[in-house]
């Protein structure tokens, strides 16, 4: 959602901190803010839209100093305007606070505030926390003590990053609830704090994350823990191994452009470490589910958001295949809204490129709250959702900056494989000659997607997006293991093009689609040869027959598809399993050419952001 970041050291705060507001655009750019103590003050800086704004204004008013707080928000109350962007102030000015999260009883608070005569000056629920933090900001208590009374009187997940200019020396952070992530960074003579670790990589991989109810009160001196009823922590300082280089462009025009082009590379650091093609075993160290657990497995669910659900769609079929367990697939969002049959012989498996996502973890509480065994797959190190499952698996792709995910997806296929294979070596499902023609089957797929991703081969993703740009609608069609692929390519199109697209099983066309489609209406078909194959050929004849244009999905040398459909994509050919991974690839590409074709920004959507921390 928003993005937090604070400073404190001998460095310029300011520029600090609006180089690690660019990093964390992605998490929120309809307005931006940074407060710093200057001269025994606080000059703060805030502009609507994104962060280029605040950027020009600083240059016309600059700002500096050693210590100070920066945002970038996505609105959740408040319209995008200068006066709702934080940093916000309580009523004299001595206190200000960024927060990423929500106050449930904002309309509350606000009433009670309002009532002790406060004039608020913006919509948002950010400014009850600032004159909070103000009220209990007396001569008698500190700054940590007013913001702890402050963060006791929320509801609802809410990370925040208080200063004030008397106490020009300490910056004080605090996370209630499942809010998205705080992380404070250890320097040399200087500290850092982020709600993401792209932006303070540059200056320090020796991290702690802020688990909820937990603050941290930071100087220039190093960080003290404490819980927000006042007892002291010590918690694990965690060193990230991430090159901060990765988070840039580089060659590339968009981050969601390299991060398509990454997945070779990504898959491979997914896979490396976890299989020894010798022995044909897998070797997932933070899975803790022991043989005889395994066994007693009566089901597996799997609750998810977005394009993760679209994953755990995908592999439903490889645990109910080669784990022989039956699987529920939940969105992540309803899940905890009924009674969901859970107990100790469930596995819940969550899936979560930011570990953030605060639908995800409250579904991880129900299932831990039932006595299921919580496993995670997520990409973040340290984040909530590796932090509270009793087995983690990393996807190890790297940051991913690009709202609309797509090497994270293909990663979490593969992990998803990876526990499928495991579960069913626990289970006994597997033979050994069965494990290692699956683990041989994975080993060739990097290179499969390295062959997909070679650019000589995309003119025609240019020439389509040339063809279809000014369409409004497509239709998205799959079947069996690819279906959840036609929602995942329907997703990225209307994502980041802003096109209306929809993704059905195929044998449901004729079940209500069938009556949208004419000369004017583009079907994209996933057909690789698999098992479905004659019954896809079967549904692009209907298409064809009704005026429908076909783009199609299929296999390298299946030159009986050209006879079909108008264009085709071609992907090598693969085991059924991992099929998806080299189906989904030519949509996400198809996606990105037809939304920079029309202008759109592709990083950034509109009303989208990276990690959803609020309801």
């Amino acid at each position: 959602m928003c993005g937090i970041v604070g400073y404190i050291g001998p460095r310029n705060a300011a520029q600090v901190i609006m180089d690690g507001l660019r990093r964390l655009e992605y998490r929120g750019y309809d307005s931006a803010g940074i407060a710093v103590i200057q001269d025994g003050h606080i000059a703060i800086r805030r502009d609507v839209g994104k962060l280029g704004n605040l950027s020009a204004r600083l240059s016309e008013s600059p700002v500096a100093g050693n210590i100070g707080i920066g945002h970038t928000r996505w609105a959740t109350h408040g319209k995008p305007s200068e006066r709702n962007a934080h940093p916000h102030t309580n009523a004299d000015g001595r206190v200000v606070v960024v927060q990423n999260g929500i106050v449930e009883n904002f309309r509350e608070l606000r009433a009670e505030l309002e009532a002790e005569g406060i004039e608020f000056k913006s919509d948002t629920d950010t400014e009850v926390i600032a004159h909070l933090v103000g009220l209990y900001y007396t001569a008698e208590r500190s700054l940590a003590e007013a913001v702890r009374m402050a963060m006791l009187n929320l509801r609802g997940p809410s990370a925040i990053v208080a200063l004030s200019h008397q106490e020009p020396g300490t910056l004080v952070a605090a996370r209630l609830g499942n809010a998205g992530g705080v992380a404070v960074g250890y320097g040399e003579g200087e500290m850092f704090i982020a709600s993401d670790m792209p932006a303070i990589l540059e200056y320090t991989r020796r991290l702690v994350f802020l688990e909820n109810r937990q603050m941290a009160v930071v100087t220039r001196a190093g960080a003290a823990f404490s819980t927000l009823e006042g007892q002291p922590l010590t918690p694990k300082v965690h060193t990230i191994p991430w090159d901060p280089i990765s988070a840039a462009k580089g060659e590339y025009k968009h981050f969601m452009q390299k991060e398509i082009y990454e997945q070779a590379n990504s898959l491979t650091d997914t896979i490396r470490g976890r299989v020894d093609l010798g022995s044909s075993e897998v070797y997932l160290e933070q899975v803790t589910l022991a043989a005889e657990q395994a066994r007693r497995l009566t089901q597996l669910v799997s609750v998810a958001c977005g394009t993760s659900h679209h994953s755990e769609l995908v592999g439903a079929f490889m645990f109910e295949q080669l784990a022989r367990l039956p699987v529920r697939v939940e969105y992540a969002s309803e899940f905890r809204y009924r009674d969901p049959v859970l107990d100790d012989r469930t596995l819940l498996l969550a899936i979560t490129q930011s570990g953030e996502t605060v639908d995800t973890l409250a579904a991880m509480d129900e299932g831990r709250d039932k006595g299921a065994h919580v496993a995670a797959i997520v990409n973040v190190i340290g984040s909530a959702a590796a932090r509270v499952s009793d087995s983690v698996i990393y996807m190890h792709t790297g940051p991913e900056i690009g709202v609309a995910s797509t090497k994270a997806f293909t990663a979490s296929l593969v992990d998803q494989y990876l526990l499928a294979v495991h579960l069913g070596t626990l289970r006994g499902t597997l033979t050994p000659e069965q494990r290692r023609t699956l683990l041989d089957d994975l080993a060739q797929l990097p290179a499969l997607v390295g062959q997909l991703l070679d650019p000589a081969g995309h003119k025609i993703y240019e020439e389509l997006a040339q063809t279809f740009f000014q369409h409004t609608d497509f239709l998205y069609l799959g079947r069996g293991i690819n279906f959840p692929v036609a929602l995942e390519g329907a997703l990225k199109l209307k994502e980041i093009s802003y096109i209306h697209a929809e993704g059905y099983p195929a044998g449901e066309m004729k079940h209500g689609p069938i009556a949208l489609i004419d000369e004017h209406m583009p079907v994209v078909v996933v057909a690789p040869q698999d098992r479905v194959y004659d019954k896809m050929i079967s549904q692009i004849e209907q298409v064809k027959a009704r005026g429908g244009i076909v783009i199609a999905v299929a296999n390298e040398g299946d030159d009986f598809i050209a006879t079909k459909a108008d264009h085709v994509l071609r992907v090598p050919r693969a085991s059924e399993l991992l099929t998806p991974v080299l189906t989904v690839i030519p949509l996400q590409l198809l996606a990105y050419h037809i939304a920079v074709r029309r202008g759109a920004d592709v990083d950034q959507p509109r009303n989208l952001a990276k990690s959803v921390t609020v309801e």
